[in-house]
């Protein structure tokens, strides 16, 4: 790629990346409620996910995707579900602590956690798909080019993700525990309010 064209690629992932979703919402919501490593390993787990996803646009299967719409709408279905589920909960216990002292960590650990809502979006599959042809040149390599902006996006996502993570595991040492309650009850709502989005958007 010519640097002028990466350039208005990364400055484009930059504003992307401004925009919160589902993922960010769990990290926050993992970190207020575990704390900062919580939230860094939800971070690692989102980047497992996005990665499949890049892999599958690299190797052209962005057509399969929409080939099989339908199943692809099931599996968007039970991640918005899961993500209801975890918001859901979130709120239930918010302020509450096991008998340890610490609330008790999702079942498959944070990285699963992280990896499958990540998944649970194939919709970012036909974004990319769309998204990544503006900014080839036909002259050059395209595969190299794929994964120059496939290694960018997923690098940006990182430092962003993890800066929310560092911010919301230091609220939660510095805010006192009914604050705390509060942000996870109001984290807790946003991951409800992205399964509904996951829930009533459509691929086309």
């Amino acid at each position: 790629m010519s640097p002028e064209l990466y350039a208005a690629y990364l400055a484009a992932c930059v504003v992307l990346v401004l925009v919160p979703g589902p993922t960010v919402t769990l990290t926050i919501a993992n970190s207020l409620k575990h704390g900062t490593r919580a939230g860094l390993l939800s971070v690692a787990g989102t980047q497992l996910g996005l990665a499949a996803m890049l892999a599958i646009v690299g190797v052209g299967l962005t057509s399969l995707v929409e080939a099989m719409g339908h199943w692809f709408d099931w599996l968007r279905l039970a991640g918005a579900a899961y993500l209801v589920w975890l918001g859901w909960k979130m709120i239930r216990s918010a302020g509450r602590e096991t008998g340890g002292g610490e609330a008790a960590p999702p079942r498959g650990g944070f990285l699963l956690q992280g990896a499958l809502v990540a998944l649970s979006n194939p919709k970012t599959l036909l974004f990319f798909g769309a998204f990544f042809p503006q900014f080839v040149d036909p002259a050059r390599d395209f595969g190299l080019q794929i994964f120059i902006m496939g290694v960018t996006a997923m690098a940006v996502a990182v430092v962003s993700d993890s800066v929310y993570a560092l911010a919301a595991g230091r609220a939660r040492r510095v805010f006192s525990a009914r604050r705390v309650a509060i942000l996870e009850r109001v984290s807790g709502g946003f991951l409800i309010g992205g399964g509904l989005w996951l829930a009533f958007s459509r691929s086309r």
